[in-house]
């Protein structure tokens, strides 16, 4: 059950800034509380990618934070939130994940819900991939996050992007915990 549930959206600068703008969507139809981060690069990206732009985004979010500010609530592990998602996530991003380097909010809210045990996942968004960015994913993954890439599902049959992009969203939130209709799960087989 979705209800009183809190999340924080980070939104990096990798492509795919459709995946966190469409996460939000979706969470605000479930009235899942979003605090949200767009990096600056992720601001970017939105701007060159879709027909909105980060500060419309943040009005679609409970609350919004700037990217360096690291003294409010969600950069300490006192302040209760259910997960986080950080879609699209850059392998900039992964790496401040993997090393623990929280130089920004985004990786400490990261780090925070790792060290409270708290889900985090990660739609690393980059290919093809070499052993470093592995080792990265491998590393995030050993302290705690999950490593959700945005890979299309095709068992629904998907006609438009739009819909391969609900049914992967969809799949990112329901690991979180999130309950919603974004996507369809697999039923079995049509025989």
């Amino acid at each position: 059950m979705t209800e009183n549930k809190r999340i924080i959206l980070a939104i990096t600068g990798a492509s795919g800034a459709i995946y966190g703008l469409r996460a939000l969507e979706v969470l605000n139809t479930l009235d899942v509380e979003v605090h949200l981060v767009i990096s600056p690069l992720g601001a970017r990206v939105i701007q060159e990618e879709t027909e909105t732009t980060a500060e419309e985004a943040a009005r679609l979010a409970a609350r919004s934070y700037r990217p360096d500010d690291l003294a409010v609530p969600i950069a300490s592990g006192s302040f209760y939130v259910d997960g986080m998602l950080i879609a699209p996530c850059s392998i900039k991003t992964l790496s401040a994940v993997a090393n623990s380097y929280a130089d920004s909010l985004i990786s400490r809210a990261a780090d925070v819900c790792l060290k409270e045990g708290r889900p985090l996942l990660l739609a690393v968004r980059e290919t093809p991939l070499h052993s470093g960015h592995l080792d990265l994913m491998s590393r995030a993954t050993q302290a705690g996050a999950i490593i959700f890439p945005p890979v299309p599902a095709f068992y629904s049959q998907p006609k438009t992007v739009d819909e391969l992009v609900n049914i992967t969203v969809g799949r990112m939130l329901a690991r979180l915990g999130i309950d919603n209709k974004a996507y369809t799960p697999w039923q079995g087989g049509r025989h």
